[in-house]
């Protein structure tokens, strides 16, 4: 990797991880669906009318709109709403690396290493080990959506390398177009026209602060960033990157909100981010050789 995509690579890390506090201060006035449909409003509108359509098929315009922007945070602002720390969302939430490879397996061809396996049941044993906790700072429901937002997560950057030469920040900010209509419907049938009238009615500062940071940092400018990296990489070189977003998530969760970990938690958060470290340390060599230079 260049290094001056390594440089992007540990920009949207920071992004990212800081990413999941703003996510929680966000859901303490607005809730889940409803912050969702303007986090996706602000980042797409009014970008749209100055950025060009990216030259995809609509239906793939639409199925990335629908996994990486509206499913995955559709299950993670749902996660944290109803229990799930931040700084744990931030780290279960990197399974997606591992989704990832199994998706770009079966759908793509790519070949799964046996390191990839041996990370794979590493970290597997560290979600296990913070699932069977919950109740402890987190609840089980909170802990099975967030492995569900990692899923559409893996499925979304696969499709992202299915497009294949794009322009990328067109995609980005025209995907963003996709996901607020499926939100409003959500925050009208699960949250009612009464608590979206009074969220809009008295939200704050804090939380419109909030809302530009995931508009424009975590979307605009993570998923641009991520998606070019996608788009010149293997799949199984850059998902591995995200092991270091929880080192900022669960620090950041830790310093600002005072979120505390088990004992069983921290040796799953421990494992996990070894299984996530045996993808990328023991990775072949010719992995790091980008798409466009292989022949």
């Amino acid at each position: 990797m260049s290094p001056r995509d390594l440089g992007f690579a540990l920009l949207v890390i920071l992004v990212w991880g800081l990413n999941f506090v703003v996510i929680k201060l966000g859901l303490d006035e607005l809730p889940p669906m409803l912050l969702g449909a303007l986090r996706f409003t602000l980042a797409a509108i009014p970008a749209v009318f100055f950025i060009r359509r990216p030259q995809i098929p609509l239906r793939w315009l639409l199925a990335y709109g629908l996994t990486i922007s509206f499913g995955q945070f559709a299950f993670l602002f749902s996660a944290m709403s109803v229990g799930m720390p931040a700084g744990l969302a931030s780290l279960v939430l990197q399974s997606q690396a591992f989704f990832t490879l199994l998706f770009a397996s079966l759908v793509l061809g790519e070949r799964i290493r046996a390191h990839n396996l041996i990370g794979l049941l590493i970290a597997a044993t560290g979600l296990i080990m913070i699932g069977i906790n919950s109740g402890i700072g987190m609840t089980l429901a909170g802990f099975i959506l967030t492995i569900c937002a990692a899923a559409m997560w893996g499925m979304g950057n696969i499709i992202t390398k299915r497009v294949g030469q794009v322009d990328l920040v067109s995609l980005v900010v025209w995907g963003s177009l996709v996901p607020p209509l499926p939100f409003l419907a959500m925050s009208l049938l699960l949250e009612g026209p009464q608590q979206i009238g009074h969220a809009l009615g008295n939200i704050s500062l804090e939380s419109i602060l909030a809302l530009i940071y995931l508009a424009f940092g975590a979307t605009l400018l993570g998923y641009s960033l991520w998606s070019r990296l996608l788009s010149r990489y293997p799949a199984a070189q850059v998902a591995p990157f995200s092991m270091l977003v929880p080192v900022i998530g669960l620090s950041s969760a830790a310093l600002l909100l005072g979120e505390q970990l088990s004992e069983l938690q921290m040796w799953g958060t421990l494992l996990v981010m070894g299984g996530l470290a045996v993808n990328v340390f023991a990775a072949p060599r010719r992995s790091a050789v980008p798409l466009n230079q292989r022949s």
